[in-house]
């Protein structure tokens, strides 16, 4: 058993870091190397793991993954009550949707999306993975954690991913008070460079936040005049969706 558990979080280290070298997960678990490489050589024999096409040292999630993870989802309530208010969204200002769910404290987690019909767009697969602090999504969902989540995620250090990032504990404190406020989180260069984005919470009949809905585009699109339309949008969408799964 201690093997599949140790298969299991290598598998979530990989999708939460790829591409990853061998090294770079030997430092992360404190494993012999010998024992990582043949964890990873078996996860990719099943198709869990591949090595990256462009870096083969770099392993990264395998297609059993992405095959098995939209079978999941479309059976789920959340999947269902979300499709079309992501669809009318993405029509309302065509840009690319996106709903992402938390993973616990460790991370947010894509699991849809809806392409705009701009040949230049944000692109994030199924499955990619996000910090919370450092994205739209995440913190529209911290927002509405209990202060001892959001202290405990304090706790462990916050990752500056750019300039504006918020990584100072204060900063971002005061950045959750105006997402409350507001009903909606922006993120402007604050994870990625040139990917910008509003976000929304999804929650369900006690206020837990079970997801979050997001209207991402390219910086060169982004225009801050627009920022309470478009908060008004996604906020608007994050509560049908958030309706509908309440009247499920």
């Amino acid at each position: 058993m201690k093997s599949v558990t140790r298969s299991l979080r290598i598998l979530e280290a990989v999708a939460q870091h790829q591409p990853v070298t061998v090294g770079e997960l030997t430092k992360l678990f404190g494993l012999p190397k010998s024992t990582v490489q043949r964890t990873l050589v078996t996860l990719a024999e099943a198709g869990w793991l591949r090595a990256n096409r462009r870096d083969t040292t770099r392993w990264e999630i395998g297609a059993r993954v992405l095959a098995v993870r939209p079978a999941a989802l479309q059976g789920s309530s959340l999947f269902a009550a979300a499709r079309e208010p992501m669809i009318r969204l993405r029509d309302a200002v065509n840009e690319t949707i996106h709903l992402s769910v938390p993973d616990a404290l460790q991370c947010m987690v894509v699991v849809d999306r809806v392409d705009c019909d701009h040949a230049v767009r944000t692109f994030h697969n199924v499955g990619d993975t996000s910090p919370l602090h450092a994205t739209a999504v995440g913190r529209a969902v911290l927002a509405h954690l209990p202060k001892q989540d959001v202290d405990e995620l304090l706790t462990r250090g916050l990752e500056r991913f750019s300039d504006t990032t918020p990584a100072d504990p204060e900063e971002l404190r005061a950045e959750l008070d105006r997402v409350r406020g507001d009903g909606y989180a922006v993120n402007r260069n604050q994870y990625r460079p040139g990917v910008c984005a509003l976000a929304a919470p999804v929650l369900n009949e006690d206020g837990t936040p079970l997801a979050a809905v997001a209207i991402s585009m390219p910086d060169s699109r982004y225009d801050a005049d627009r920022m309470p339309e478009w908060g008004r949008l996604v906020a608007g969408t994050a509560a049908e969706i958030s309706g509908r799964l309440m009247g499920a």
